[in-house]
């Protein structure tokens, strides 16, 4: 079977330089070369394939794992063609600036006079679904092959290709506005109908009951029972703004992170304004681990600890006015998502009372204001990258967020320095996600790695009527040698409760690499691709329609990545200014 998938790829398939920066990564069919390589690669691939027991993957998922062959391998066969256009298109090709396609492999061919290898290519980027009959037509660097006389079909097929996606775009499932229908659409108002209400309702349970991924997780829930459930409690909602916590409450029995209610914005005020600090979950006791100078001249400075909120003491607030409404895929989560972020949420009219206590159990009363969002996001916030070179030569990288690829754009523009140090510390304890990058760790292996694994339920009606099982859709995903940069020195990751949504999934790759240690706490253990939807009166949600696993299919949602070494903060360390996980780190790469 490894010999067929070998051999069904063509000899050879080349590094996908170009990714679609989304939820999940993909990668791009590129350059199989046929006959001009040589026979020992496409022996090695195919004992790669049989190694890594990738039967089962896409040929996409293929193509992003046989990375390390591409560069190397093609960059000398493409500069070897002497026509400059030809050139041209390799240097673009080569530097990721123009995807890597079998189109723009028979482009690159046909400039160079190989109307043969071009056709092949061509042939290919058609059966693989190319439907755009204007840009072959008008494309100039497929000039030389109108003469051909096969050219006639391939129009053709590119023709009819293209009537086919046209057809299935005015299926009805498709069209816009069938699944997100202008009904349910409607404006805020300070209470909302009954019917809206209902409605709401119900299409947040169908939307969950179709497409939610991780029913298995939450084996004691029963979606319809659930609906019922709430039904009258919907219906007894005086207010859009009790209507929206009643649905965050249901969503909360879901226990999933990334299945959510959101508010219309016109409730934002009244949910997620907080005060200039951060709190936290330290060794029982919830500390101020941030503030704005304002409130520290009011002695509300790191290492305070909160006492009361409100005239109830912190948990039992919490309890009473907080968890009931997180939605947490992990208790781990729960505890940041309850002290961390929603702790002193609230209408941004209402003060905040407190009782709090210093380093030596000094108790003192403060009233607080809380801040919008939009102003609170520009005074308590964690810089997107921090680097620094730390004793013993070990270089620290903390990436915050994914939000933007700023972590490893900087690891590539600073490498020459990175490489030149003993070790080197990652640090994700403060990064919440964003898009998934993988970029730095292709630059910590020197061949391919299988990192990640996905599935998605496929429905089909009629197999109900038939009462055949249902199927999924998946797929399992690999990254391949930079290339280019390689830092072979050790390697430690740190992680958190905070490391969340696309920093699992780096963490999760990471640990497949099998790269280094990775030290702290247990992530969020949530990720997977959210579906957004509207429900009624501007209100929006979501639900996990994705399942990402290790790529043997071990599951780390509901869990968390698992730390090499656990390694938690401490009340004194933290009040004395020592990072108790990075001097852990420190310690373990001394012994390297």
């Amino acid at each position: 079977m490894a010999y067929k998938i070998g051999y069904s790829i063509c000899w050879i398939l080349v590094k996908a330089l170009e990714r679609k920066k989304i939820r999940d990564r993909y990668a791009y069919p590129f350059l199989p070369v046929l006959d001009l390589l040589h026979y020992n690669i496409f022996i090695d691939l195919l004992w790669l394939t049989s190694t890594l027991n990738l039967i089962t993957m896409t040929r996409t998922s293929l193509t992003a794992l046989l990375t390390s062959f591409l560069t190397v391998t093609f960059s000398s066969h493409l500069f070897a063609q002497e026509d400059k256009a030809a050139v041209v298109l390799a240097n673009r090709l080569e530097n990721g600036s123009l995807e890597l396609s079998d189109y723009n492999t028979a482009c690159y061919f046909a400039l160079a006079g190989n109307n043969k290898l071009a056709l092949t290519y061509l042939r290919k980027a058609i059966r693989d679904g190319f439907n755009s009959p204007k840009t072959l037509l008008e494309d100039t660097d497929l000039n030389s092959l109108h003469g051909e006389s096969e050219w006639p079909s391939l129009v053709k097929q590119v023709e009819e290709y293209a009537t086919k996606k046209t057809g299935l775009n005015n299926f009805f499932f498709n069209k816009p506005g069938f699944w997100d229908s202008k009904y349910f659409n409607t404006p805020y108002k300070e209470n909302i109908s009954e019917d809206e209400k209902i409605a709401g309702l119900s299409k947040f349970w169908s939307e969950v009951k179709y497409n939610f991924a991780n029913f298995d997780l939450v084996p004691e829930i029963n979606i319809d029972s659930l609906y019922f459930e709430y039904l009258p409690k919907v219906r007894k909602t005086k207010s859009t703004f009790e209507y929206f916590n009643v649905l965050r409450e249901m969503c909360a029995k879901l226990r999933d992170s990334h299945t959510i209610i959101n508010p219309p914005e016109e409730l934002t005020n009244d949910i997620y304004a907080r005060p200039l600090i951060r709190t936290r979950l330290i060794e029982d006791k919830v500390l101020v681990v941030n503030a704005d100078s304002s409130l520290v001249q009011k002695g509300i400075k790191p290492g305070v600890e909160v006492l009361m909120i409100n005239g109830l003491q912190v948990k039992e607030y919490a309890a009473k006015y907080v968890i009931p409404y997180m939605a947490c895929s992990t208790n781990q989560d729960l505890m940041v998502r309850t002290y961390e972020y929603a702790l002193l949420g609230g209408p941004i009219n209402q003060p905040i009372q407190l009782k709090l206590a210093d380093e030596k159990g000094k108790t003192f009363d403060q009233t607080i204001n809380r801040a919008t969002p939009a102003v609170r996001s520009t005074k308590i916030f964690f810089p997107p990258v921090v680097y620094k070179l730390l004793p013993g030569n070990i270089s620290y990288l903390a990436i915050n967020t994914f939000v933007t690829d700023s972590g490893s754009r900087y690891f590539r523009e600073h490498f020459a320095e990175i490489s030149q140090s003993n070790g080197l510390i990652l640090d994700l304890r403060n990064n919440g996600g964003g898009n998934t990058d993988w970029d730095i760790l292709e630059c910590l292996i020197d061949k391919p790695v299988a990192v990640h694994k996905a599935y998605s339920r496929e429905y089909i009606p009629v197999f109900r009527a038939w009462e055949r099982p249902q199927s999924i859709w998946g797929n399992i995903d690999g990254i391949g040698p930079n290339g280019k940069n390689l830092f072979s020195k050790p390697v430690i990751l740190l992680i958190s409760a905070r490391t969340f949504s696309a920093a699992e999934d780096f963490s999760a790759a990471y640990k497949s690499l099998k790269r280094g240690l990775i030290m702290g706490e247990a992530s969020g253990g949530s990720t997977g691709q959210p579906l957004g939807f509207t429900l009624i009166g501007n209100i929006t949600a979501q639900v996990t329609s994705k399942r990402d696993q290790y790529p043997n299919g071990e599951d780390f949602v509901g869990k968390g990545i698992q730390p090499d070494i656990v390694v938690k903060p401490t009340v004194s360390d933290f009040r004395k200014g020592i990072d108790t996980e990075l001097e852990a780190a420190l310690k373990e790469l001394k012994k390297k």
